[in-house]
């Protein structure tokens, strides 16, 4: 098998353009060993694998296989040191189910890629059943993100859309609406127990919830803190909740 050596190679050209958000319309880049066996382990749609030549034999057998330099895997992987191999995931498509129970987690313009990452990995740990994020938070398919991850999109439905269309959509399913925020209306967690199925909404870091998410919420929980931080880091709340929650 040839090895790839150019980065005017258009296979590595295209490949490099996964980096940008507008070019991910329908596959995405995951980098290292561990997300490449989640994703054979879910049955993704491999488009490319990039691998390093002395890591050969530890792809054999998957499809669309390439060698390429450590120069080349340098200039396209994120992590400032690669494990040796990059793989183009065909995007998944996610419907949304016409019946929906059980747990699920809102991020509402969550924007950064660690959290975001982080509360869908920790959702996947608490057992939780899906993620709902509006279109103003972050990019699943940020490499960050799926860093953060560790494969927990595999494991998880994760849907996107405008936050109205949101929660027309979780009242027309019956979900109660929680979201997280201090005010007068707002409850201590440890005072408060959800039914079987609701949505959890964990607003953006420097705002919280929307206005509108708060009109909305069926319930309004937070967190009381004993020390003198002003506030928890979104994802730390998160994972404080959920596990609280299950």
């Amino acid at each position: 098998m040839d090895i790839i050596r150019s980065k005017a190679n258009n296979l590595v050209k295209q490949i490099k353009k996964l980096q940008q958000k507008k070019y991910r319309t329908s596959s995405y880049l995951i980098e290292g060993w561990h997300l490449l066996e989640e994703a054979g382990a879910a049955g993704a749609t491999f488009e490319h694998i990039l691998v390093l030549e002395e890591y050969a034999e530890r792809v054999a057998g998957l499809p669309n296989v390439s060698l390429v330099t450590p120069d080349i895997m340098r200039d396209l992987a994120d992590s400032k040191s690669p494990q040796g191999v990059l793989a183009q995931l065909a995007l998944p498509r996610q419907d949304l189910p016409t019946s929906l129970t059980g747990k699920f987690l809102v991020l509402e313009d969550v924007q950064d890629p660690g959290n975001v990452g982080t509360m869908i990995r920790t959702a996947d740990a608490a057992g939780f059943d899906g993620i709902f994020l509006t279109d103003k938070s972050a990019d699943i398919y940020n490499i960050k993100v799926l860093r953060s991850m560790q494969g927990s999109h595999f494991h998880l439905p994760i849907y996107r859309l405008p936050v109205e269309e949101l929660v027309r959509y979780l009242q027309a399913q019956g979900l109660p609406i929680l979201a997280t925020t201090l005010s007068s209306q707002s409850v201590d967690y440890k005072d408060f127990q959800p039914g079987p199925s609701f949505a959890m909404v964990m607003g953006n870091e420097g705002q919280g919830i929307s206005a509108y998410m708060e009109e909305v919420a069926d319930q309004l929980v937070h967190i009381s803190m004993q020390g003198h931080a002003e506030s928890l880091n979104v994802a730390i709340a998160a994972g404080i909740l959920m596990f609280s929650f299950i």
